[in-house]
């Protein structure tokens, strides 16, 4: 219990107070993840609970690992016996054992994000549908929303609001693709992500004797990041606890930023009048940042109106003030950037890893990057191409997946032919075709191909089919690392990317034998049980995206954007293109609780500094391949002033104001009221003052903008009425320029702007 001791007094209360419903709001930087793992480990070791009967849900692999990796060093290795883990993986593990009560296999192949979208197109393609119109990404989304709301593709078909929405945007088909994606999936033994959540929570629905059996196997339920939690998830947290009501919920309403993901704020919000007994436990003490940095958060997220009250402090010291950078251009604003970091970098005797440069879209990175390179400074950027999204391992993966489920359609269309076989994609189409027609699965199909197929193609089919029967084999007796050395090599991809001596092919050829040695590494675990290729595969199908560390050389500047910077921290940190339409986003400002998502976000990206931060925005930045006069956010104006000073490019170089003192707040407090004064400095000609916002009346319904032509008057709920001066269509994304009465000219992405035409 010496753990209790360095505990303060709100933290001591979240650790002892195990018993009935509970929530812990957890401010930014306020230790959640030790209150978590010592309330578990008190839970074992000062209450008596099994680890069997303690479930905790997290959003990340790396969460869990680390939580788990804590409570070990308390109790020992007890801590192995806790169902925890993500929420996909924990209840993935569930329907391993139950997936029968569904009418799937245990051994159910999980589908990521590309195989679904492989088989979304080839559903288009089947239907004879444009594939300009229904695009993998568009019917993915849509499919995607529906499930983490708990609508089936029943109900969606029987939802008139749903159809008429896909019928105004041009896409009245969806609902028959989901039907028929469903099936497929099912039809192929195969549920992709969203689908390990929907069938976690039908099962628990439709089998009342499945739920019983959990409810009473888990008495302790403890969710992290709770405010990031959609509607099926948190019913299936309801579910399970619902017995004792052992629930524990930690999160910070002032960092839920993923509703573009199905996240529903109204959880955290709400949750007290799902649970009248709920014990509510602040942590307010934020152990990261500097007081400066603290407050000027605090005066950034007071502005929502949507909010769970609490008041974030801290200890530290005050610490500088905030620096706002002043660009003239974008590339300028990278070329100031990187000179800070080198100077600060130099001055201070500090690592590149101590830095990281935030942005809200990904573009941003480019001017970052190129100006980071000039001055040699070494960076990675955060979110680029998975290692295991790469084709050559796909592939491997996709000949393992399918030695284990002969269902998987999305496994077969990607090796029928791979290496080239003679096996081509008419011929695929016809056995799919034989299968549907015949109601029966493609293997079956393809183990008497000829009936169906030319004879030239039977022959290779057959030989297929044989090898595969081999493969499966190797499975029974075999673990991991042994079965797929043999498939990669008996496949023949090993050996036609080994005689592929480009220098891309041997990068390949790399990646794979990497790929093999992370499945030796994971057959040589001495504390892993289970060794075989289906425990592989399930590990990393629930990889995410934050879980994979490729980076040899640790000491880089970090650049990301400010969704993947959640939950991590930095000693400095960059938040650059503050700028209006850029952040906050032009598609989040048709709604207060958009706004009020997008300040989150700016509340995350702040408190993600320990020591330093610093903003930027620039006057002008090239937009749709045009040079556009910026203004800079509202978000600089919702800083208390006496957190700001300005910071200044001299002779070529980065200079500051003095630091901070209390000489400097008179200055501080003039600051913000002159931010958007700057757009009139040289070079840019000044700026008539803005107009006072447009309010659309109680009427306003967006029309259909598929027939949108030049000349056209159309109004905008935020500004007003204009008229279409140009339209671009030479690229999916339909952009229009609008000339607006009082707002002057935009260029709006029609795909979002919500537009009324009057003509």
């Amino acid at each position: 219990m010496d753990y209790i001791d360095t505990l303060n007094e709100p933290q001591r209360e979240g650790v002892l107070n195990t018993e009935g419903p509970c929530m812990l709001i957890a401010g930014a930087g306020s230790g959640k993840t030790r209150v978590l793992t010592y309330r578990i480990a008190h839970l074992i070791q000062s209450k008596g609970v099994d680890p069997f009967n303690i479930m905790a849900l997290t959003f990340t692999n790396k969460a869990a690992r680390e939580m788990r990796e804590r409570i070990e060093k308390v109790i020992g290795p007890e801590a192995r016996n806790l169902w925890m883990g993500t929420f996909h993986s924990v209840f993935a593990r569930v329907l391993r054992a139950e997936a029968h009560h569904l009418g799937y296999p245990s051994n159910f192949t999980i589908y990521d994000t590309d195989d679904s979208k492989s088989l979304l197109r080839s559903i288009v393609k089947e239907m004879q549908l444009d594939d300009n119109v229904y695009k993998p990404n568009v019917l993915y989304n849509r499919i995607s929303s529906a499930k983490n709301k708990l609508i089936g593709w029943q109900e969606y078909l029987a939802n008139p609001e749903l159809m008429g929405d896909d019928a105004a945007n041009m896409r009245p088909e969806i609902g028959k693709i989901y039907r028929t994606y469903s099936l497929r999936c099912f039809k192929s033994g195969a549920m992709d992500f969203d689908d390990l959540l929907f069938n976690t929570d039908k099962l628990f629905r439709e089998h009342l004797e499945v739920l019983n059996k959990y409810q009473h196997r888990i008495t302790y339920v403890l969710v992290d990041e709770f405010q990031d939690t959609n509607l099926c998830q948190y019913n299936i947290i309801r579910k399970l606890a619902s017995v004792r009501e052992n629930v524990c919920v930690v999160g910070d309403d002032a960092q839920s930023i993923y509703a573009f993901r199905g996240a529903d704020i109204s959880n955290i919000l709400n949750f007290e009048r799902d649970y009248p007994d709920l014990k509510i436990i602040k942590l307010e003490q934020n152990y990261r940042s500097t007081q400066n940095i603290v407050q000027a958060a605090n005066s950034v997220i007071k502005k929502n109106k949507a909010q769970l009250p609490k008041n974030v402090w801290t200890a530290n010291e005050e610490g500088n003030l905030i620096e706002l950078i002043k660009a003239v251009s974008d590339n300028e604003e990278g070329r100031l950037v990187a000179s800070s970091i080198f100077e600060e970098k130099m001055q201070h005797q500090l690592k590149f890893s101590d830095f990281a440069v935030l942005y809200r879209t990904n573009s941003q990175s480019r001017a970052i990057e190129e100006s980071l390179r000039r001055l040699n400074v070494k960076y990675k950027v955060v979110g680029g191409l998975s290692f295991y999204q790469r084709k050559e391992i796909k592939d491997i993966l996709a000949y393992l997946r399918y030695t284990l489920n002969q269902q998987d359609e999305a496994s077969f269309r990607r090796i029928i032919n791979l290496p080239k076989r003679g096996i081509g994609d008419s011929t695929v189409d016809k056995i799919v075709v034989a299968a549907n027609d015949h109601g029966t699965a493609i293997w079956d199909i393809l183990q008497n191909p000829s009936p169906f197929v030319g004879g030239r193609a039977a022959a290779p089919i057959e030989d297929f089919v044989a090898m595969i029967k081999r493969f499966r084999l190797e499975t029974e007796r075999k673990d991991a690392y042994d079965c797929a050395f043999e498939i990669a090599k008996g496949s023949g991809l090993l050996r036609e990317l080994y005689e592929d001596k480009t220098v891309e092919g041997l990068s390949r050829y790399e990646n794979v034998q990497e790929l093999l040695n992370a499945i030796k590494e994971f057959v040589d675990d001495k504390e892993r049980e289970d060794k075989s290729l289906g425990s592989f595969l399930q590990e990393v199908s629930l990889l995410t995206s934050n879980d994979e560390d490729k980076d040899k050389d640790p000491d880089k500047v970090t650049l990301m954007t400010i969704h993947m910077a959640k939950g991590l921290e930095f000693k400095y940190v960059y938040i650059v293109g503050m700028e209006e339409d850029l952040f906050p986003s032009q598609m989040m400002l048709s709604s207060r609780a958009e706004l009020e998502e997008e300040r989150r976000l700016f509340y995350v990206a702040i408190t993600r500094a320990e020591k330093r931060l610093f903003l930027s925005y620039a006057i002008t930045r090239y937009r749709f391949g045009r040079l556009k006069n910026c203004e800079p956010s509202r978000f600089l104006e919702d800083i208390d002033s006496g957190f700001l000073r300005m910071s200044n490019k001299v002779g070529g170089g980065y200079q500051s104001t003095p630091s901070h003192s209390s000489g400097n707040s008179s200055y501080a407090k003039t600051l913000v009221s002159g931010i958007k004064k700057t757009i009139t400095s040289k070079p840019v000609a000044p700026k008539p003052s803005a107009p006072a916002a447009y309010t659309p009346p109680a009427d306003f319904v967006p029309s259909n903008t598929a027939n949108l032509q030049e000349g056209m008057k159309v109004e905008h709920p935020k500004f007003g009425f204009g008229m279409v001066i140009q339209l671009d269509t030479s690229s999916p994304d339909r952009k229009a320029r609008i000339q607006f009465d009082n707002f002057g000219e935009k260029t709006l992405l029609l795909s979002f702007a919500k537009l009324k035409i009057h003509n």
